[in-house]
């Protein structure tokens, strides 16, 4: 079959949300009479990677299939052809029905009376961008703070897509790393009016043999003496801050009122 090669059969696609600044080029290329399908990605701005999804070249009609079929699934996790990168999954930004729980700034006289408050543990609060990761029916998408659906880093969609069952987590995005310390949905089952500490035990089983460079527990301090720890780490390290939760809290959406500790996160920037 012959061929004129155009316009529709070359594309960039860009992504860029918190940290990460990507380029995904997908193009269909000629090879003696017939075609290949190739493709190049990595940050933008610096050299690619490149790499081909035909391991033997195939008659133009093949090829045009392969090429749809990559550029939609690149569209499906956030990438657009537009430059600016927009990650969302859906032009007119969809709800996704679901709020993440959001933090309360504290003073220091406040953040020293939880260290000593053996109902609330303390984690690094990251300074990423904050998100959940929803699998539900197959489908897998990211939930913004303001309850929108966003892509996701490739790494991440991959890691989630191996999970057999549906799940929601809540966590930080940092580049391609996501650290989770939060569980909402497990083996599709509703877990948010759990106590935070049944549910954080539920997220370090779920998360046992997932790819720590890609997904991260977060470290979390119980005690008076690792929270103290902690805090200290995070000042020297000049970290973004520290977080404080109840135990006992269940999972509460929104930002909470102020003072309102009973099922709220509180942070402490440094």
């Amino acid at each position: 079959m012959n061929a004129v090669m155009g316009t529709q059969d070359r594309v960039t696609l860009y992504y860029r949300e918190g940290s990460s600044d990507k380029v995904y080029q997908v193009a269909i290329e000629p090879a003696d009479k017939l075609f290949v399908v190739n493709f190049a990605y990595g940050r933008r701005g610096l050299a690619l990677s490149t790499g081909t999804k035909t391991s033997s070249p195939v008659d133009y009609d093949a090829a045009r299939k392969i090429f749809i079929k990559l550029v939609d699934q690149k569209k499906a996790k956030g990438y657009t052809e537009g430059e600016d990168g927009t990650p969302y999954q859906h032009t007119d930004k969809q709800s996704s029905g679901i709020l993440p729980q959001l933090l309360n700034h504290i003073e220091e006289t406040e953040a020293e009376r939880l260290l000593r408050d053996d109902d609330y543990c303390a984690q690094e609060k990251f300074d990423g961008r904050h998100i959940l990761v929803r699998k539900q029916a197959a489908q897998i998408e990211g939930i913004n703070k303001k309850g929108l659906v966003v892509g996701l880093p490739e790494p991440l969609f991959r890691v989630i897509d191996h999970y057999g069952s549906d799940v929601i987590l809540d966590g930080e995005s940092v580049g391609d790393t996501y650290h989770a310390f939060d569980l909402l949905v497990l083996e599709g089952v509703d877990i948010r009016a759990w106590p935070y500490r049944e549910r954080l035990a539920g997220l370090m089983n779920l998360l046992s043999g997932v790819q720590q460079t890609v997904i991260r527990f977060v470290d979390t301090a119980f005690t008076t003496q690792q929270k103290r720890t902690l805090l200290d780490r995070l000042r020297r390290d000049r970290k973004e801050g520290i977080v404080f939760k109840r135990l006992d809290a269940p999972y509460t959406a929104g930002r909470p009122n102020t003072g309102a500790f009973q099922g709220q996160n509180h942070t402490v920037t440094q």
